[in-house]
C-alpha cells in the first residue's frame, strides 16, 4: 500500500510542478506586483518599491481604462444577449428533429473552425469594406448611400457583431449537449398533456439547463475579459477608444503603446487583478443564480 502511494505521488509530481510553476507562481506574482511601482514586467524584486493601492488608484482615475471597461461591459450585456439567445435558438431547432440536422450543426459550428485571424479578415475586407464589401452593395442595390462600417461611429459594433458571429457555434454545441440529456419521456409526457412547443421549451428545456446557462455566461464572461485579438484586427496600427478593452489597455502599459510615455508593470497587473475579481463575481452571481442541480432522479 506504501509503495502503491509513493508511485503515485511520483507520478503526480510532473504535473503538480508544471501547475506551480505555469499557473501558480504568475498568479502570485502578478497580483503581489500590482501593489509595487514596477517598471518591466521582467524587473527582480529588488528593483519593485512598494505602492500600495496607487496602481488601482492610477487606472481607475485613466480615462482609457474607464472607456475600455465600457466597451467590455458593452460586449458583455449586448454580445451576450445576442450569443447566446442566438446559440439556444440554433440548438433547439437543430434538436427538434429537422431533416440535415448534421449539416446545420457543422455548418452554424464552422466558424469556431476558421482561425480568428482570417474570419476577422474576411469580416473587414469581404463585409465591411467601403469600396467593395456585401454590406454596402446591398444598401447600393436598395438605392442607399455607402456606409463606413468602419468609420469612428459604427467600428465598435461592426467589431462585436463580428465577434457573436464567430461565437454562436461553439455555445450552440454547449446547449446541444445539456439538451440531448434531458429524458425524451418528460417531452412526451408534456405532449400527451397538450403542452406546446413553446410551453415544453419554457417549462422543461430552460429550468433543466441551469447548469449549461451557467457555464455559458462564466465562459462568454472569460472570453470577454480576454478579448484582444479582435480589437487588434480592427486597430491595427493604434488603440483607438471605440474598439480599446482592458486586455489592449493592459497591454500597451505594460509594453508600450499610444499616449504611453512610460511602461508600468505594476499597474498592468492590477488591470489583471481587477479582470480576475471580475470573472470571479460574475461566477459566484450565476452560481447563486442557478443553483440546484439541473435533474433530480
Amino acid at each position: 500500500m506504501r509503495k502503491n502511494k509513493a508511485m503515485i505521488f511520483w507520478f503526480c509530481m510532473p504535473a503538480l510542478l508544471s501547475l506551480v510553476l505555469m499557473f501558480v507562481y504568475p498568479v502570485c506574482r502578478t497580483v503581489l506586483m500590482s501593489f509595487f511601482r514596477v517598471e518591466s514586467v521582467t524587473a527582480t524584486m529588488a528593483d519593485w518599491s512598494f505602492f500600495g493601492f496607487g496602481n488601482y488608484s492610477k487606472i481607475f482615475g485613466s480615462t482609457s481604462f474607464m472607456i475600455s471597461m465600457k466597451n467590455m461591459l458593452l460586449i458583455w450585456i449586448v454580445g451576450g444577449v445576442f450569443t447566446l439567445a442566438l446559440a439556444m435558438l440554433m440548438a433547439v431547432t437543430v434538436t427538434s428533429g429537422i431533416r440535415g440536422k448534421k449539416f446545420f450543426r457543422a455548418a452554424i459550428y464552422m466558424p469556431n473552425i476558421i482561425s480568428a485571424v482570417a474570419l476577422a479578415t474576411m469580416w473587414i475586407q469581404y463585409i465591411f469594406n467601403y469600396d467593395y464589401g456585401m454590406l454596402n452593395t446591398i444598401v447600393q442595390f436598395l438605392g442607399g448611400d455607402k456606409i463606413k462600417w468602419l468609420g469612428t461611429d459604427l467600428k465598435f459594433w461592426a467589431m462585436t457583431g463580428s465577434f457573436i458571429f464567430g461565437s454562436v457555434g461553439y455555445y450552440m454545441l454547449i446547449y446541444i449537449s445539456g439538451i440531448e440529456g434531458i429524458p425524451q419521456d418528460l417531452y412526451e409526457a408534456a405532449t400527451i398533456d397538450g403542452a406546446g412547443k413553446v410551453h415544453q421549451f419554457t417549462h422543461i428545456t430552460l429550468p433543466l439547463l441551469k447548469g449549461v446557462l451557467k457555464t455559458s455566461v462564466t465562459f462568454w464572461s472569460i472570453n470577454t475579459t480576454t478579448f484582444f485579438l479582435w480589437t487588434k484586427m480592427f486597430s491595427p496600427i493604434d488603440t483607438e477608444s471605440s474598439t480599446i478593452v482592458p486586455v489592449i489597455y493592459l497591454y500597451d502599459m505594460v509594453f508600450g503603446g499610444k499616449g504611453i510615455t512610460q511602461r508600468d508593470a505594476g499597474a498592468g497587473a492590477a488591470v489583471g487583478v481587477v479582470l480576475t475579481l471580475i470573472i470571479i463575481a460574475v461566477y459566484l452571481v450565476t452560481e447563486r443564480l442557478f443553483k440546484g442541480n439541473d435533474l433530480e432522479y
